[in-house]
């Protein structure tokens, strides 16, 4: 499976992720402990049942094709079809005119206030992990450690879900926290 991958992500603890010969995307967890709920809940379950769970809410995400472990490694993993379009850190990143920033911003307060109202909890909720696909819509990857309530965020859980944001100096300009935290989009309307 390995052979001819592309390595997109490593750590010193070895590669994370890597592009596949067949293009699809190859996500490596490990546990980080011992004894941990991931023994019994491996992260690549999490993210394969959080996939399909968002896809259902009607948030584009990755296509899940397989979820493995690879004892030989010690790691768990998933296999999927990466979701199209770039990232809003990739195109950030890569130069926007004012006028599509502003546009993108607005997008990305909407659907962070719509996450919280379906009660989507991500804790890793920054620029990298929301992708613009080709249709202009707004998708979540790297999502194992989301939490789906069945019940819109309360305020408190909104705020918290910003401050890793509100400490990426780059991106802490797209937050708009009274809105998100108010669960209201630009302009105030609903």
């Amino acid at each position: 499976m390995r052979e001819g991958a592309e390595v997109l992500e490593v750590d010193h603890h070895g590669d994370k992720v890597l592009r596949l010969a067949d293009g699809s995307i190859l996500k490596l967890f490990r546990r980080r402990r011992v004894i941990s709920s991931a023994a019994l809940y491996p992260y690549a379950r999490r993210f394969a049942n959080n996939a399909a769970a968002l896809a259902r809410l009607g948030i584009p995400v990755p296509q899940v094709i397989e979820v493995l472990r690879i004892p030989s490694i010690e790691r768990d993993a998933v296999r999927y079809a990466p979701l199209a379009g770039k990232t809003l850190r990739e195109l950030l990143r890569g130069g926007l005119a004012p006028a599509r920033e502003r546009e993108l911003k607005a997008a990305f307060t909407r659907f962070v206030v719509g996450l919280h109202d379906q009660g989507v909890y991500f804790r890793s909720l920054h620029l990298g992990n929301v992708v613009c696909t080709p249709e202009g819509r707004l998708g979540l990857i790297d999502f194992a450690d989301l939490r789906i309530h069945p019940w819109s965020l309360g305020k408190y859980l909104r705020a918290r879900n910003l401050r890793r944001m509100q400490g990426l100096d780059e991106e802490r300009d797209w937050i708009d926290a009274a809105a998100i935290v108010g669960g209201r989009p630009p302009g105030g309307a609903q």
